[in-house]
């Protein structure tokens, strides 16, 4: 599925020339896609908020036997033609469609990484993919990360990635930086990946001006948070905008929906203040520690989402104010 996805996204790169456009590009497929899933789901939703007087008169009769209630709510679902999993569908396929672009972002992230790395070891500048304020697609949108590839970027790639690309070299001509430290596919091993990885970022800092210029932190610009401690590095990736973004689009998307959802009790009111704060705050954590490009998914999808939802309901609701329009005027005849 990753590779899948992947070689979609890089087709529309191929079109558009830029994998940030490409990236809301994808979005928007995606979301194109799981429009009929939308549609059904708010469908549900609207049939079921209208039955909320009558489930919250069974709860109150059945409120000692929820056997009982369990069994008078689903025949009033039946008798109404609802089925209440319905609206929780698109939630249950967003969510593996999500990790799977997760993995394919991470996949093209590491293949450009660990290209700029081998032009870094051989002393050239690397081939940025730059987006809008973003310096480098393939590092966080953040203040703290260099738009170079750093020692915690590198080791987030994994040994079969690292191996692969060892293996793709040119042995006889290894990066300028590489040549004399007697590197074996050994080395790559998940057993020795941490310590070859240090080692190659240290050759780095010491034997390429220009990247060990781009990680340095001016005086005065570490924050220590008593459980770690953040740089501000000189050449600095991003303005974390889209971290940010991330957490606004998804309280803003998660109002929107509970807007439009059924009456909750006081149990599901709990949950649902809960959940609107848990899932910006987790945004904010991913989107800050992982690559623009799938920071830029997150947001964008968030976006589109919230289109999405405005015109659904739009349409919705102009079908039942034509629907309650006919049956007033068969009434008057």
């Amino acid at each position: 599925m990753n590779e899948f996805l992947f070689g979609i996204l890089e087709w529309i790169n191929g079109w558009v020339g830029n994998y940030g456009w490409a990236m809301v590009v994808f979005t928007v497929l995606i979301r194109l896609v799981l429009t009929p899933l939308d549609v059904k789901s708010r469908i549900s939703m609207r049939k079921t908020s209208k039955l909320q007087p009558q489930l919250a008169a069974l709860q109150k009769k059945y409120a000692n036997d929820k056997e009982k209630l369990n069994q008078k709510t689903a025949e009033l679902y039946k008798k109404e033609h609802i089925n209440p999993l319905s609206s929780c569908l698109p939630l249950l396929l967003t969510w593996p469609i999500l990790i799977a672009v997760f993995g394919a972002m991470r996949t093209a992230a590491n293949r450009e990484l660990l290209q700029q790395i081998t032009q870094l070891l051989n002393k050239e500048a690397p081939t940025l993919e730059p987006w809008l304020w973003i310096k480098n697609l393939w590092m966080p949108d953040s203040l703290f990360s260099p738009a170079y590839p750093d020692l915690n970027t590198m080791r987030q790639i994994s040994a079969a990635e690292w191996l692969q690309w060892f293996r793709g070299l040119d042995q006889a001509q290894l990066p300028a930086l590489l040549q004399g430290m007697g590197l074996t596919e050994a080395h790559f091993g998940s057993d020795q990946l941490q310590a070859t990885v240090q080692t190659i970022q240290n050759a780095l800092a010491v034997g390429n001006p220009a990247y060990a210029e781009a990680l340095t932190v001016p005086q005065g610009m570490s924050i220590n948070l008593l459980i770690t401690q953040v740089n501000l590095v000189r050449d600095y990736n991003g303005l974390m905008l889209l971290p940010i973004l991330s957490a606004v689009s998804q309280i803003a998307m998660t109002k929107l929906t509970g807007a439009q959802g059924p009456q909750q009790d006081q149990t599901q009111a709990t949950t649902g203040k809960f959940m609107m704060w848990f899932f910006p705050i987790f945004s904010l954590v991913l989107c800050f520690s992982y690559s623009s490009a799938f920071a830029l998914y997150w947001v964008a999808g968030n976006v589109v989402s919230m289109v999405q939802t405005l015109v659904i309901n739009r349409v919705l609701d102009d079908k039942e104010k034509n629907k309650a329009a006919v049956a007033g005027e068969g009434s008057v005849k």
